[in-house]
């Protein structure tokens, strides 16, 4: 118990990030991806309006799995009875899911590295009971019955299995339409009034930074070809398709963390998933996209690419936190000398979430935890703050330090590598309309209409117009023809890895010669690299 953060406690070390009293104006409710993302993860969406309440818990809107919750390992025994004993009212049974491998790691204390924690979960799989008639098993009916029966506190460590987005700028209502049969001069209306859904959404248009083929006619970023010792940038993310920029410097899923269809692939194929409409899915080249800003940023980082994320909707919290228990047991691996270990400089995470409520007190344990032990073994995490055009904290990016009021301190530790959460500009460099915002966000980076890499998907769509003449075929723009293998993208998933990049570079830069001499070296100069393309101030 005493290693959980208690809710009611001021005097917690943990960051007090949803337990603020005041409510900026600007913290409003995000709008909810559309049912056809998150149907095939049994997702629910969480109404306050008409959610399942208990006194002291004011909820918030989250998306989650309704059929599973997550529970720290050490607390499993403790509160599994208590699931049990409110889910057999409701006609409900609670079972350990017993395939998931309920994954485990021994790492530094994120507050004193010198003691050691073991962080780990379990998942909780909800039922209907045998020979009886129940209403839908729903995860947060579930714990909020546990909480009353029981009391807040004796649920410390349970948690709802939220639906992480990623970060490209998207629009459940595609106005994009880039054959607009009723708009013959659709190039000459800079504003175009007739957008139901109101500026931000605009970047997700083609033409207006959306996903759209671009042709690259510079060189390729310059790596130096010999180096002993490179920054490391890892990404868990959609994966990465080939392109001649990233093919000899990516390593994809190896070791492997999570098990995954290779038929599946979003950089492989790009309509993997949706309705047979011929249009490439939402997250389809994401992964490639960002690791082409991050060689952009860094041409001297190797990258090494985890795919996690499916080609269209949300990925469960639950597969998050297995690969990054998998990551950082690699890390551990490297940090304590041992076997099979790797280094990572550097991790971009372009994905997140919305507490539902302060009493969320695993998601700051273990994803906290987890994220705060590669801080203190030399990892500096950069997360995108999102485009939900909110000052409402998204995770994982608001559990780093938020900017200190006027005259007080900036709450970091020398020995511990700070989160870093970015929002994005727009190419004349104000904060695009997108992104989020608040003191939780402690850099900016180019995160509008930028330019990167991505597979040389076809997508179904067409050219507006064809012609053949002297014997040569003439045609407007194919908008999703890109063989190319460039595009033009918006986003904060293309912030965060800029400036991921740009600690890399700045790591490179003071780069020593030989492994031992960088592990020695590196929490300094790391401080000094995210000092340089951040906000927050060095202990």
């Amino acid at each position: 118990m005493s290693d959980y953060p208690n809710p009611k406690d001021e005097r917690s070390d943990e960051p007090q990030i949803t337990r603020r009293p005041k409510r900026d104006p600007m913290d409003r409710d995000p709008v909810v991806p559309p049912r056809s993302m998150i149907d095939p993860l049994s997702g629910r969406v969480l109404d306050p309006g008409t959610a399942m309440q208990v006194e002291g818990i004011s909820p918030r809107p989250t998306v989650y799995v309704g059929t599973s919750l997550l529970v720290a390992l050490d607390r499993l025994d403790d509160v599994l009875p208590i699931l049990r004993k409110v889910g057999r009212l409701k006609g409900w049974t609670v079972q350990v899911d017993e395939k998931f491998d309920a994954p485990r790691t021994t790492v530094p204390d994120p507050k004193d590295p010198a003691k050691r924690i073991t962080l780990g979960m379990a998942r909780l799989l909800l039922g209907v009971s045998p020979g009886v008639a129940a209403s839908s098993p729903d995860a947060w009916v579930l714990l909020q019955l546990a909480r009353a029966e029981a009391g807040v506190d004796a649920l410390i460590g349970v948690g709802l299995d939220h639906l992480m987005m990623t970060s490209p700028v998207w629009d459940p209502h595609p106005v994009w339409d880039p054959h607009p049969v009723w708009d013959p001069h659709p190039v000459w209306d800079p504003h175009p009034v007739w957008d139901p859904h109101g500026a931000p959404t605009s970047y997700a248009r083609q033409g207006s930074g959306g996903r759209q083929p671009v042709v690259f006619v510079g060189h390729p970023p310059y790596r130096h070809e010999e180096c002993s010792v490179r920054p490391h940038v890892a990404i868990m993310d959609t994966g990465i398709g080939k392109h001649p920029w990233l093919d000899q410097i990516v390593t994809e899923d190896t070791p492997s963390l999570i098990p995954l269809d290779p038929d599946t692939d979003p950089e492989v194929g790009g309509d993997r998933s949706g309705p047979l409409d011929g249009e490439l899915d939402t997250n389809s080249g994401h992964g490639t996209f960002i690791a082409g800003l991050i060689h952009q940023a860094c041409p001297d980082a190797d990258i090494f690419s985890w795919r996690i994320v499916n080609s269209e909707g949300p990925v469960p919290e639950n597969r998050v936190l297995t690969a990054l228990i998998g990551l950082v047991e690699l890390v551990r691996k490297y940090y304590d000398r041992e076997e099979g270990g790797l280094r990572i400089d550097v991790l971009s995470l372009s994905l997140g979430f919305f507490h539902e409520s302060q009493d969320d007190t695993l998601t700051e344990h273990l994803l906290g935890g987890l994220l705060g032990s590669l801080g203190t073994m030399g990892v500096t995490v950069v997360c995108a703050a999102g485009n939900e055009s909110t000052a409402r904290p998204q995770y994982p990016a608001a559990l780093g330090p938020w900017r200190p009021a006027e005259g007080e301190a900036e709450k970091v530790d020398a020995f511990r590598l700070p989160i870093v959460s970015v929002g994005a500009l727009n190419p004349n460099s104000t904060e695009a309309l997108f992104s989020n915002t608040g003191p939780w966000v402690r850099a900016w980076a180019s995160g509008a209409s930028v330019v990167s890499t991505i597979p040389a998907f076809q997508g179904g769509y067409l050219p507006l117009a064809r012609i053949t003449y002297d014997g040569h075929v003439r045609e407007s723009i194919d908008p999703d023809d890109f063989t190319g293998q460039f595009a033009v993208w918006s986003g904060t998933s293309f912030s965060a890895p800029l400036v991921a990049g740009q600690i890399a570079h700045h790591l490179f830069r003071t780069m020593p010669a030989d492994e031992e001499a960088h592990r020695s070296t590196v929490m300094e100069r790391a401080w000094v690299a995210v000092t340089s393309v951040t906000d927050i101030v060095a202990p």
